[in-house]
């Protein structure tokens, strides 16, 4: 008589997804933003009862749903959760219209801009001494259809990097031939991934507009709402039709805290366009940038001469009443056009960017009355916005339908982060 196994569910990762090491790990992360946001600086309440402070968005991507969901249970898990806590929103958006990461598919100038630098990147190393040694290492495991490797081959040399970056992720189980391995030959397939993928960012103004800079239009319009206490912190977002309000949301606390699962590209098209990722590496694995909004509240009260220990806004939080609906507000209105009444919302706020947990800074926020005194990478949000305004587009649809004739290089130097 055979012996029956009963049926399980199939568990084995698909192609894309996240796998179980990474469920792991960003199930960790939402613990280390616990521990920091509301062990440590009370900033975020200990339990929750629903989650209308807390703004939720992932890619159309499988893994970077799980990846938020791991994360905001890390986050709050169910002993951090009363049991009447209803089901969070988290925000979608159709492919098409997606900017949580660069949109080649969907960005016809962005996806000519793209090939270009590719193009660039593979004219200039694949008949280099680098390449060369990359071959006497690898090249023998080769298709014969693209027996040596290239920036261009088949499969591409940035496609080598994400199967060894892979496998050194997930145990020896997984590992390749241990020449893929090669710590020179490692260096020298990430410094040229890095220029590939991510050069366009540090060198031109469209394409940062086109690859990331509407993502970093949003980050700064929530943190601008936040700041003025309209809703543009998110909360109309999230509210559903016409922003009625939902839930605890009609006292007018606000978005305190968001939470987005997007892409190793994402991160480091962000940090590049703003001129923060200089000598950068790819990020590895469960990377994260915390965009953290503080408030001085000196500004408000003389009594207060210094900058409160806790974030006001850690990832676009938000601790000011709303305006009401018909009040005028900035959100997307160039840092340029914005009246003295308008700049004077935004006065006392600072923003730092943490890529990993270290402090990231911006160049032009190191410039005279552009940061906090005495540490640049607390730069204000007026300067941090007119940075972002430069390669924010006005309409990303439209721009991506633009100057389709156009050549791909700028003509002069146009270096991020100023």
């Amino acid at each position: 008589m055979e012996n029956v196994v009963p049926s399980q569910p199939d568990s084995r990762t698909q192609l894309g997804e996240l796998t179980d090491k990474g469920r792991e790990t960003t199930l960790a992360l939402g613990e280390r933003v616990r521990h920091l946001y509301v062990d440590q600086l009370g900033f975020m309440p200990k339990i929750l009862s629903d989650a209308d402070m807390i703004y939720l968005r992932a890619t159309p991507m499988q893994r970077a749903l799980d990846s938020v969901q791991q994360a905001f249970v890390g986050m709050y898990p169910l002993s951090a959760r009363t049991a009447s806590f209803p089901p969070p929103t988290i925000i979608t958006r159709a492919p098409a219209d997606e900017t949580l990461f660069p949109n080649e598919s969907n960005c016809k100038r962005f996806s000519q801009l793209s090939r270009a630098f590719a193009q660039r990147t593979a004219d200039r190393w694949n008949q280099t001494k680098e390449m060369d040694y990359l071959n006497s290492l690898i090249s023998k495991w080769m298709p014969k259809s693209s027996q040596r490797v290239a920036v261009d081959s088949h499969p591409r040399l940035s496609g080598i990097m994400d199967t060894v970056n892979s496998t050194l992720a997930h145990g020896p189980k997984t590992r390749l031939p241990s020449p893929f391995y090669d710590s020179k030959g490692r260096e020298i397939i990430d410094k040229i991934g890095m220029e590939e993928w991510f050069s366009g960012y540090k060198e031109s103004e469209e394409y940062r507009k086109l690859g990331v800079g509407a993502l970093v239009g949003d980050v700064v319009t929530r943190m601008v709402g936040s700041a003025e206490g309209s809703g543009n912190d998110g909360s109309l977002e999230v509210a559903g039709v016409d922003g009625d309000l939902v839930k605890g949301r009609d006292d007018g606390s606000g978005i305190k805290f968001a939470l987005s699962g997007c892409h190793d590209t994402t991160l480091a098209a962000m940090l590049s366009s703003l001129g923060a990722f200089e000598g950068g590496k790819w990020p590895p694995y469960t990377s994260h940038i915390a965009v953290e909004l503080f408030k001085d509240e000196s500004i408000k009260a003389d009594s207060a001469t210094s900058m409160e220990t806790a974030p006001r806004q850690p990832f676009l939080g938000s601790a000011r009443k709303r305006t009401t609906k018909s009040s005028p507000v900035i959100k997307r209105k160039q840092t340029q056009d914005l009246t003295p009444e308008e700049k004077a919302k935004l006065r006392g706020y600072y923003v730092r960017l943490r890529y990993n947990d270290r402090p990231m800074v911006v160049p032009g926020c190191r410039l005279p009355g552009k940061h906090l005194e005495g540490d640049e990478s607390f730069c204000t949000l007026e300067a941090f916005k007119a940075i972002a305004d430069k390669f924010t587009p006005r309409i990303w649809t439209e721009a991506c339908a633009e100057r389709l004739d156009e050549p791909p290089f700028p003509q002069v130097p146009e270096p991020a982060g100023s």
